[in-house]
């Protein structure tokens, strides 16, 4: 293992174990500036959110990631846009593998999000998917594909069951003082 992974290592123990439950925002905003890829202007992070190498979790403006999250970062990046509500207990997942492979190999890719998505409660989005603007996850939802812009998804798997208006202009700002 080199110097560079042994690092990440602990410094993603040292925010899963510890950091995450600590009822203060200011410190693990304090915490994730430093240890996410990025983190966006006033976006907040809720306590019990994992974070699976952090340096390639970038976070864009707004957002609020909910209570309980997981966030894999392990090879290849999350980016999410502007205005994005993640809900709890929800997985972005970025690696996983292969089931066709005799050898068990890893099979991933980013995934990228759109500006003013709303994930719901435990929805599920695997590696390689691209969410576009304005989409809606429902609770519970797997993601297995690309979502359109401004769609609704719901099921698992997740399949588009209408359109979300396109006329969006909210800014997000919950930042709850103890979560």
């Amino acid at each position: 293992m080199n110097a560079r992974v042994l690092v990440g290592s602990i410094c993603a123990y040292f925010y899963n174990g510890l950091v995450t439950n600590m009822p203060s925002r200011k410190l693990r905003r304090l915490y994730l500036r430093n240890y996410l890829g990025r983190l966006g202007q006033g976006s907040a992070v809720q306590m019990g959110t994992r974070f699976l190498n952090g340096r390639k979790v970038h976070l864009g403006p707004r957002n609020v990631i909910n209570f309980s999250c997981l966030l894999d970062g392990r090879i290849y990046e999350i980016r999410t846009g502007a205005d994005v509500s993640i809900g709890p207990e929800a997985s972005i997942l970025t690696l996983g593998h292969d089931p066709g492979s005799p050898d068990f190999s890893n099979r991933g890719g980013p995934v990228i999000i759109g500006d003013h998505v709303w994930i719901g409660y435990r929805a599920v989005i695997l590696p390689g998917v691209s969410i576009g603007e304005g989409a809606v996850i429902a609770a519970g939802a797997v993601v297995t594909r690309d979502v359109e812009p401004f769609a609704i998804m719901a099921g698992v798997p997740a399949r588009k069951v209408a359109d979300r208006p396109r006329n969006l202009d909210y800014r997000l700002s919950f930042d709850p003082f103890l979560l």
